[in-house]
């Protein structure tokens, strides 16, 4: 009989194995069988917690999400100035728990998944309208809306850009770095607006 309390901890087991499997693949190409090995649970564990793979996939890109969305929570709740906010966001996308080698790797092969996925596909969106809204918080008190929507697009993309080239290991190493290149373009286009 299974201790109880067991089970989330074994689903999180599970979802950390998935994401450590894939950063390892550089791919979604792993079996259950591997994954429950690297939790160090039995496969037929993982498929009663989980069902298919793919389903263990959704998990774990929806605990990925989870997570990022409860740090960006934080960070903004913490900022006191709209451009704070925005840096927040930032800096949250850059942080040591979110830009982790095989994080970022899961979140590349979620990318390309989505491509086949519909189900991926509309976490991906979800992802992407969470980051727009974030990053208009503390954009559209600091550009005129249309502005502040194309820097907001752009900003997004910088991050998601930044990310796939750290996939790649090609270009910008680090987090720090890659936040300060963001935070170079959010200078220039504040002070054009000022400026205007």
């Amino acid at each position: 009989m299974p201790k109880v309390g067991m089970e989330p901890l074994r689903r999180k087991a599970l979802i950390d194995a998935t994401i450590s499997a894939i950063g390892e693949r550089g791919s979604l190409d792993v079996t259950m069988s591997e994954i429950a090995g690297r939790a160090g649970v039995s496969s037929a564990l993982a498929h009663h917690y989980f069902g298919a793979k793919d389903d263990l996939l959704q998990a774990t890109m929806r605990y990925l999400l989870t997570e990022l969305n409860a740090d960006c929570r934080a960070a903004l709740t913490a900022s006191t100035t709209p451009r704070a906010r925005v840096s927040a966001v930032i800096a949250v996308n850059f942080s040591d728990k979110q830009f982790r080698a095989e994080t970022i790797a899961a979140w590349l092969a979620f990318y390309v998944e989505a491509q086949k996925s519909p189900t991926l596909r509309r976490l991906l969106r979800v992802y992407a309208s969470r980051l727009h809204s974030n990053l208009m918080s503390g954009l559209s008190a600091l550009l005129p809306r249309p502005e502040a929507e194309r820097v907001a697009e752009t900003t997004a993309a910088l991050i998601d850009g930044l990310y796939i080239r750290r996939a790649l290991k090609d270009g910008i190493p680090d987090a720090a770095t890659a936040a300060a290149l963001i935070e170079d373009y959010l200078e220039i286009k504040l002070t054009q607006a000022k400026a205007a």
